[in-house]
């Protein structure tokens, strides 16, 4: 299966999804979605697709544009949240047409994935429990840093919901799609969380070390929102207005928490647990008989490390 071809035919099928004759429905989602973006997830359920056997585009292509509908949706009310005002390098959602209509934006995108997916039954199970997660993922990050408890552990349990689960489902649907054996599936799911996690750590470091121009989204905003791989690293502390700190922190809690993981080695074993996820990763590619598709699927999980964006 020709992996390029397919993607250019998911991008065809999320405009054509999206074309709303209530204008700022169609604009809003259009503007996000001609931004780009990696397209992450559609190709790694493509990749396991195609290295499960699967042969059919069309039949593919509709599951791989939900997956990354569902991801286009959340970050389209991440940016409500957060107050973002630039993604995938030009102005949010929320920026141009406002709170009300990204929220309602984000929600049009989300219920266009139950369009793309009714065709394809039992395996709408399987999209589903990865957007509960997603959204259980949000609130409790939400809540940690409400409570003042953004720890390690808090941390990693919110990245394995809000974005291992949705890649898992992209490895998990990819070889379903193609008729693999519940074990193979299990397998590709399986991949697909830890590169979801690896994929997250990065992220989360790349937000404290790299700027607005480069990530194509607005840096900083976890740190600003007391969360994120840098605070779970650092140690935080409740003061009395409710702010994750460090030690004695100056004046910006910004800098004071960018200051003390940058002086340890946090970055590094942030570096090293995603390096960790994805030879996890890797290794469950061994149900799998050799092919480019498992290559390619190899090769994407050490990408996710690697990236600088």
């Amino acid at each position: 299966m020709n992996i390029q071809v397919a993607m250019e035919a998911v991008e065809k099928r999320m405009f054509e999804v999206v074309n709303s004759d209530i204008a700022v429905l169609r604009d809003a989602s259009r503007h996000i979605l001609e931004a780009g973006g990696k397209r992450v997830r559609p190709r790694l359920l493509l990749l396991a697709y195609a290295a499960c056997g699967g042969t059919d585009i069309p039949y593919s292509v509709p599951v791989a544009a939900a997956v990354e509908l569902v991801h286009t949706a959340s970050v389209v009310h991440d940016d409500i949240n957060d107050h973002g005002v630039v993604r995938r390098g030009r102005p949010s959602v929320n920026a141009i047409w406002g709170r009300t209509f990204a929220l309602l934006a984000g929600d049009y995108l989300f219920t266009k994935v139950y369009e793309l997916m009714a065709p394809y039954r039992d395996m709408n199970v399987i999209l589903a429990e990865a957007t509960v997660a997603l959204v259980e993922g949000e609130t409790l990050q939400a809540s940690a840093v409400k409570e003042n408890n953004f720890s390690r552990q808090v941390y990693y349990d919110i990245i394995s919901r809000k974005t291992a689960a949705l890649f898992k489902s992209a490895g998990k649907l990819g070889a379903k799609l193609a008729g693999a054996t519940d074990d193979v599936a299990d397998a590709l799911g399986e991949f697909g969380f830890y590169v979801g996690l690896a994929f997250q750590i990065i992220d989360d470091v790349l937000d404290l070390t790299a700027d607005t121009d480069t990530l194509g989204k607005t840096a900083g905003i976890d740190i600003a929102q007391g969360r994120g791989f840098a605070v779970a690293y650092a140690g935080n502390r409740p003061t009395a207005a409710g702010v994750a700190l460090v030690d004695e922190a100056p004046a910006d809690p910004m800098t004071a928490i960018r200051e003390k993981v940058l002086r340890g080695n946090a970055v590094e074993e942030a570096y090293q647990q995603a390096e960790h996820f994805a030879a996890l990763a890797v290794t469950g590619l061994n149900v799998l008989p050799e092919s480019p598709e498992k290559d390619a699927l190899a090769d994407l999980a050490y990408a996710m490390v690697r990236r600088d964006h």
